[in-house]
């Protein structure tokens, strides 16, 4: 049915205005709406039936600008994020399934005043005690005080609201009495994660009024009590209620059904002495979200609210108190733990998404964003809930990491959390955590726990069978077959050799070999040895412009090409990503990160190693920015993933800021070289959100203020980051026991900090290097069975050596008296493989070169 020519027109008018104020949106920080028309509102057309404007303008996201997260700690399938006070993405029925981009509320007196509470009024939003999710946001504006409290239903997959209405005018004044403030909420569904397919309509259900949204197998129904005055469904930008109050400066729409499209509701909600309940439901069905609407009205808003609370009270219960630190310190480490449990899925045990936001969201519509499964954080945060003392958390972390490992013995880069990968990439180290973390938890990793031994020792024994040591031996596969060269670092840009990924993968195989049998146990401990020995040739570089001009020997880079392995230099060039074209590859010896700092976090290097020092000196010349917040650091030089200079979102390309996280590491490391580390614990605490979330990175240029962006202030990347308040917590925790509470043990035993004694070059086909050094024995590692056919002296006489299986899938050769050529000798060979009953065809030759070549 096509609207009147009046509806048409203000609808036209409108969907201007609100382009305008959508292109606001989409900035890290929200602009005020538009002035109203001055020739006042719009005639009022008479409306019913189908909306018009189909199918609305192209949907995005919610800023990723999160004030507070929270679900509940009890049986409920939502997650519930807010943004600038009101309520953004839920997701449901999973933590990974985002169903709405928003719900907010306009208040107005249908007299010409109107005003969008996320945008004209201040916000203060906070969690009701440090570590217990309930949230409490109150919008002050000079005309009225809108007060909101929210919670989860614990028995139902139900967001509660309670709004209350205060009118700031005076008592006496008239036009109090003849137009008094009124409330309404609009509602941007995205079910099915995306906003384009949505449709919406008035409906009821057992003669209660509701507002409903499919887009199947989703739905949700918007319900209040008390029950709503009027309603109207809409598409975005075309005929929804914000539209409506743009054209004609109150609510004049009552569009019963929309198609499929970009769709939102708006509701009238009548207050009952200022006060009102608002329940956002979901169910498979429009029938389902009904009756969990209806029966969470039933069950009113206050014993909900207080059983919310108590539940997470029983949580923090079970958490290791902070130590003495000062309130605001102590506080975000509460609410760190409540924010890493809220990112943990109820339907998959163990699963933890890394961040309920979209890193700039308002400027995108796809389905990632950071409410995926990455080993990696996954693990940093079972590290952080095992340093809290929340034993059960990590247990499930461990099945969940059992159940979803490849059968070749890694874990995708990132993956729903029912384990369907999403990006299909392959990190190392991703591999290498979680024999980490089962090697933490073997030893006794509850040991922290309030100081409980026996629940330490029992916890201990919870972590043991075989399946566990199922998944310690195929990780520990994947690693030596595959190493150690990653696909991708930690950053997910690059192959080649990190220090990020060779510590915590040197690391991985001495814990590993403690939990294998032999001879896969004395294989791990060498190949450990061997690669640790190697990580200086491998990536760290002497001599060059950079080292000069800064004084130095030389430094750690960031990340070495894989031709490395192969005999190539460190200045061989590496892809820079998120850059454009034309500055989009660096030789390796010009790219400078924080990833060095792993060597010291994980026990293989000491923290005055001069590497170390001079590595920092050149890495704090080139990443360190000053903020009112305190200093931050880049992961690297020229990175490219953040806003653009002028505050545009990231979109492909962008300039890198400073990371929380990465203060927290630096944290880490000041504390091993026996400096205070509280003052970095100090700086991530004001680099976090008034709310308390610690955001991915923060703005570190001049502000912005039209964009929302401040120096020293979240920027529009994820925000909270799991993996950031994980270290957090974790610092928190190792300032208390001395030293980082996750270094491996089993690698701190084994190296202290020393560069083991090489006593071994290693030849693979995926690493055939040119040349050995002298006094070293040649060691040729196959991924099949194989007799090695070879030379010491250019084949006059030869040597046969059948590989020994170490029980991995890497079959080892050691040459005899390779360990006793002199520099220009060399080891020719070739190699039979038994099983294809055939030759390789081709020859390869090590030459030996001085040990200080």
């Amino acid at each position: 049915m096509n609207p009147p020519f009046r509806a048409r027109f203000a609808a036209s008018r409108a969907i201007r205005r609100y382009a305008a104020a959508m292109t606001a949106d989409q900035s890290h920080g929200d602009a005020p709406s538009s002035p109203l028309p001055a020739d006042g509102p719009a005639p009022v057309p008479a409306t019913a039936g189908p909306a018009p404007g189909a199918p609305g303008i192209a949907p995005t996201w919610s800023s990723s600008a999160k004030d507070a997260v929270g679900t509940s700690h009890y049986a409920s399938r939502v997650w519930f994020t807010v943004g600038h006070g009101i309520l953004n993405e839920v997701y449901w029925p999973r933590v990974d399934r985002p169903q709405i981009r928003d719900l907010g509320f306009i208040v107005a007196d249908d007299a010409g005043f109107w005003s969008e509470v996320k945008r004209d009024a201040e916000s203060d939003v906070r969690y009701v005690r440090p570590g217990i999710p309930a949230v409490t946001a109150t919008h002050r504006h000079e005309r009225y005080v809108l007060g909101l409290r929210i919670c989860a239903d614990d028995h139902a997959d139900v967001v509660r609201m309670e709004a209350t209405l205060e009118d700031l005018r005076p008592a006496d004044d008239p036009a109090r009495a003849a137009h008094p403030l009124r409330l309404y909420a609009l509602l941007a569904p995205h079910l099915g994660f995306t906003g384009t397919r949505n449709r919406a309509w008035i409906g009821t259900y057992k003669g209660r009024p509701m507002l409903f949204a499919e887009d199947a197998p989703y739905a949700l129904a918007l319900a209040s009590d008390p029950a709503p005055i009027r309603q109207s469904v809409g598409y975005v930008g075309a005929s929804d209620g914000w539209q409506d109050f743009a054209a004609n400066a109150r609510m004049t729409w009552t569009w019963e059904t929309t198609g499929e499209g970009n769709v939102a509701g708006m509701t009238e909600i009548e207050l009952r002495d200022g006060k009102a309940q608002v329940v956002l439901a979901f169910g498979s069905r429009p029938e389902e979200a009904a009756l969990q609407a209806t029966s969470a009205l039933v069950m009113h808003f206050e014993p909900a609210w207080d059983e919310y609370v108590h539940n997470w009270q029983g949580f923090l219960a079970t958490c290791t108190p902070p130590p003495d630190l000062g309130d605001a310190l102590g506080d975000l480490y509460l609410d760190s733990a409540a924010i890493l449990r809220t990112h943990q899925d109820r339907t998959a045990p163990g699963a933890t998404v890394a961040s309920l936001s979209i890193p700039w969201g308002s400027s995108r519509n796809d389905l990632g964003g950071y409410h995926l499964v990455w080993s990696r954080d996954l693990v940093e945060s079972a590290g952080a809930l095992v340093a809290l003392g929340a034993r059960a958390s990590a247990r499930r972390t461990l099945a969940y990491l059992v159940a979803t490992q490849e059968p070749d013995g890694h874990w995708v880069q990132n993956q729903w959390v029912d384990g369907v990968a999403y990006w299909g990439g392959v990190q190392l180290d991703e591999a290498a955590y979680p024999i980490i973390l089962v090697g933490a938890l073997r030893r006794g990793g509850g040991r922290h726990m309030h100081g409980r031994d026996e629940e330490a020792a029992a916890f201990s024994d919870l972590v043991t069978g075989p399946a566990l040591d199922a998944m310690i031996r195929a990780a520990a596969s994947f690693i030596v077959r595959t190493g150690p060269a990653t696909q991708q670092d930690r950053w997910e840009e690059n192959p080649g050799l990190t220090p990020s990924t060779l510590a915590p993968v040197v690391a991985a195989l001495v814990v590993a070999a403690d939990h294998l049998p032999e001879p896969s146990a004395t294989y791990c401990r060498e190949l450990a040895d061997d690669w640790n020995a190697s990580i200086e040739d491998w990536t760290f570089a002497r001599g060059t412009d950079l080292a000069r001009r800064r004084g130095v020997d030389g430094y750690y880079v960031r990340i070495a090409s894989p031709d490395v392995l192969a005999g190539a230099p460190i200045s061989t060039p590496i892809p820079i990503r998120n850059r454009p074209s034309d500055r989009s590859t660096a030789p390796g010896d010009r790219v400078i990160g924080t990833d060095f700092l792993a060597l010291v976090r994980f026990g293989l290097r000491r923290p005055d190693d001069p590497r170390i020092l001079d590595t920092i000196a050149v890495a704090d010349a080139a990443l360190r920015t000053e903020t009112p917040s305190g200093p931050v650091w880049h992961r690297y030089t020229d990175d490219g993933y953040g806003e653009h200079a002028d505050g545009r979102p990231f979109d492909g390309t962008g300039i890198g800021r400073g990371w929380p996280l990465l203060v927290g590491e630096r944290g880490h490391y000041e504390l091993e070289a026996g400096r205070d580390a509280r003052p970095y614990l100090e700086t991530m605490r004001r680099l976090a959100s008034a709310g308390g979330m610690i955001p991915e990175q923060d703005w570190d240029a001049d502000d912005i203020p039209a964009r929302g962006l401040f120096r020293g202030r979240p920027s529009g990347s994820a925000m909270p980051l799991a993996w950031a308040h994980a270290e957090y917590v974790k610092l928190v925790r190792s300032i208390a026991l001395g030293h980082p509470i996750d270094r491996p043990e089993e690698a701190w035993r084994r190296y202290r900090g020393e560069v083991p004694r090489a006593v071994r070059d290693t030849w693979r086909f995926t690493a055939p290097r040119p040349a050995m050094r002298a006094g070293r024995t040649l060691r040729f590692e196959l991924m099949a069975p194989c007799r090695v056919h070879c030379s010491l002296d250019g084949w006059r006489t030869t040597i046969d050596v059948d590989a020994r299986d170490t029980g991995l899938g890497v079959w080892v050769a050691d040459v005899p008296g390779s360990n006793r050529l002199r520099p220009g000798d060399a080891v020719d060979a070739t190699f039979y493989w038994p099983a294809a009953g055939r030759w390789e065809g081709r020859n390869v030759r090590v030459t030996v070169v001085p040990e200080q070549a």
